[in-house]
């Protein structure tokens, strides 16, 4: 098993779309793609298929004839990024699209960068961090593609500080037709108010324009709480700075907090230090999750192993913004993230942890609980409300579906909506009852893709066609 630089496993090397050699147009080139050997695969390994043929554009143009030939042939297409949605989101048995050969910064106007869709974003934060920008946030997995991640609704943490979608001022979008069009908040807005968070259903993101924040510095402090101290002074913590999260380990009432803020103080140089980084952002939490997985019923005890070690940390850093944004994922797991109405996190979580400790559910991996600013796009989890967004995981090869639909259960019991990126249940009757404005986005879907070319069997059950 081959692991990669971006996170994925087994992912064969993209079959060049268009030969470099050789006359003819970008249409001909298109057709000269190769069947593809060996089956993709996501990060988690929980998505595996092969696909007629792997395309790798190099600029829109290319894309663009990539997408007239698909269509032509009354095809279907799907674009994969870097393997970190959990769901079959861009399987297909048809064309799949990697934009890897689209990536870089084309340039930086004011605070607006246009960048192009593939870029990934660890390379995108070192880029910028050269030129003196940074992110205004980020998650804490710098692995994905910009384009999946906006797609997805992806995230970071900050009562006042929306997700990645948010922090976009236009986008290039190749349709269905072939047409490159650009949308923003004043050309194509209906367009750009469904397509910032549209999981790849209207076309495909040749480049974005991303409002960028001057270089700036976090400080970084973890440290150990209770579980009902931590939920009680939640509010204030995230009020109190700009990024509050904190894992909570079951079987426990331990959380480990991370608090960050504004900086001025130069950068830390130290490396791994405390109990709680050495276990749980190293390889000692393979080897503990490698027993869980060896024999399930050790799991609650190994959790309770970790709380032990780990009840009186605390540590500081200070980085730049792309590196304290970050964590090292060196454990693989399966996820489901549900995003609840901010005020009804803390009782969640509560009845989540009196499930767990009833039930004896076999998991030891903690649990996020992160703070999401309310936003206007159309599909996004956290459209009109501010939100807290709780992400349960489970180690690879362990049985994670008990689990995971009893905390679904819970969290649409608090009227949570799923994120796109992560597994979940709902389908287009649920899911249609989430969004005030499912039925627009609906309507600019049908308009842009009439014969549901972006479409396959997932979105198929999402969306209901």
């Amino acid at each position: 098993m081959r692991d990669y630089d971006d996170g994925t496993r087994d992912v064969p090397a993209p079959i060049p779309a268009f030969p470099r050699s050789g006359e003819g147009d970008p249409q001909r080139r298109v057709l000269m793609n190769r069947t593809s050997s060996k089956p993709w695969r996501n990060w988690s390994g929980a998505v595996s298929f092969t696909p007629q043929s792997i395309a790798a554009p190099t600029s829109t143009r290319e894309l663009q004839s990539l997408v007239r030939a698909v269509g032509a042939r009354g095809g279907q297409l799907r674009v994969a990024g870097s393997g970190h949605s959990f769901t079959p989101l861009v399987q297909t048995q048809d064309t799949l699209v990697t934009l890897d050969k689209m990536s870089g910064i084309e340039h930086i106007d004011g605070h607006v960068a246009r960048i192009k869709a593939g870029t990934s974003l660890k390379p995108l934060g070192l880029e910028l961090a050269r030129r003196g920008f940074g992110m205004t946030n980020l998650g804490d997995i710098n692995k994905q593609a910009l384009a999946g991640a906006v797609s997805t609704g992806t995230h970071g943490t900050g009562v006042a500080l929306g997700s990645i979608s948010t922090q976009v001022r236009g986008m290039d979008l190749v349709l269905a037709s072939g047409e490159a069009i650009h949308c923003s908040a004043t050309e194509n807005a209906e367009i750009f108010d469904a397509a910032r968070v549209s999981v790849g259903a209207l076309g495909v993101i040749a480049a974005l324009d991303v409002e960028l924040q001057p270089a700036y510095r976090l400080k970084l402090i973890k440290r150990a709480m209770d579980l009902d101290d931590c939920l009680a002074q939640a509010p204030d913590l995230a009020r109190l700075y700009r990024h509050f999260e904190f894992y909570w380990i079951p079987h426990t009432r331990q959380t480990l907090v991370k608090l960050m803020d504004w900086t001025a103080e130069p950068e830390s140089a130290r490396g791994l230090t405390t109990a709680s980084e050495l276990i749980l952002e190293n390889g000692a939490f393979g080897v503990i999750s490698r027993l869980a997985r060896f024999n399930p019923r050790w799991a609650p005890g190994l959790a309770r192993f970790m709380a032990q070690v780990t009840k009186s940390d605390q540590s500081t850093m200070v980085a730049d913004c792309h590196r304290a944004f970050s964590t090292a994922r060196l454990v693989r797991f399966q996820e489901m993230e549900y995003e609840l109405p901010a005020e009804r996190g803390p009782d969640a979580l509560r009845e989540l942890a009196e499930h767990i400790e009833r039930r004896h559910v076999l998991v030891h991996f903690p649990v996020e609980y992160r703070y999401v600013a309310a936003d206007d796009i159309w599909l996004s989890p956290f459209y009109q409300r501010d939100s807290v967004a709780i992400s349960v995981h489970q180690y690879v090869g362990m049985a994670h579906q008990e689990y995971f639909a009893a905390a679904e259960a819970i969290f649409r019991n608090h009227g949570g909506r799923p994120h796109w990126g992560k597994m979940h249940s709902l389908a287009a009757p649920e899911l249609a009852g989430l969004y005030p404005r499912w039925d627009d986005f609906q309507r600019v879907r049908r308009q842009l893709d009439p014969k549901g070319m972006f479409s396959n069997a997932l979105l198929r059950r999402w969306f209901g066609d």
